[in-house]
């Protein structure tokens, strides 16, 4: 096959403890998963099925980087969650079979221009520019699930220059990871290397230029980066 131009470099994501990469085909996201920060965003938990967005599969950056503070935007947040790594794909799937389509897991934060999204919901339009633009899902090198620890029971924290600023318990989602990975499954077929983020605890703030962020889920490895200018 020829191109009329080189294709873009496939995005992936480290692996524990090998020289091999995760192949990333598609980032779906879960919005208002931590009854906490359903509450603080002003919205009752539960009230309605998961609500998905996506970012762009190149939108994923490693840990260690240097994120550039994003265009259009006076009010940049973060929102640390943790992330499935989907192995084996299919439409449909029961919740009572989902964690056998789970590769691994990893740390991700979803940055929000959270000055956008507000915009965006005034106005009913979609959260694209406010959740999906370049650079906008940094994440973690992904742990095997056979290696992780009790993830969906597990200190999920993130600090902002040695901070705490959000600290919960991914037990405390409203919608579990095998209900997530099958109401997904329902609206799109989901396919081995996609990522899904599952959604954010209370704590979200803003971040600025110079700020160093740190992050984790007990059991699987940390993500670290900082905004630049």
């Amino acid at each position: 096959m020829s191109f009329i131009f080189d294709p873009a470099p496939q995005a992936a994501v480290s692996i524990v403890n090998s020289a091999a990469k995760f192949p990333v085909r598609r980032i779906f996201c879960v919005g208002r998963n931590y009854a906490d920060h359903v509450r603080e965003m002003g919205n009752d938990p539960k009230s309605e099925p998961p609500i998905f967005f996506s970012k762009p599969a190149d939108a994923v950056v490693e840990s260690g980087a240097v994120i550039a503070y994003p265009s259009n935007t006076a009010n940049l947040h973060h929102e640390v969650e943790l992330v499935i790594a989907i192995g084996r794909g299919g439409a449909n799937i029961d919740a009572g079979a989902a964690l056998a389509h789970v590769w691994g897991y990893g740390v991700g934060v979803d940055l929000t221009r959270r000055d956008r999204q507000a915009e965006a919901k005034k106005a009913g339009t979609p959260w694209d520019i406010a959740k999906g633009f370049d650079h906008s899902a940094p994440i973690s090198a992904l742990t095997p699930a056979a290696e992780a620890g009790d993830v969906l029971n597990a200190r999920i924290w993130l600090t902002v220059n040695g901070e705490t600023r959000q600290e919960s318990n991914t037990g405390g989602m409203i919608w579990s990871v095998p209900e997530i990975i099958a109401a997904l499954s329902r609206w799109w077929e989901l396919k081995a290397g996609d990522l899904i983020f599952t959604g954010s605890p209370e704590g979200v703030s803003a971040i600025a230029t110079g700020d160093v962020i740190a992050c984790g889920v007990d059991g699987l490895a940390p993500l670290t980066f900082s905004i630049g200018p």
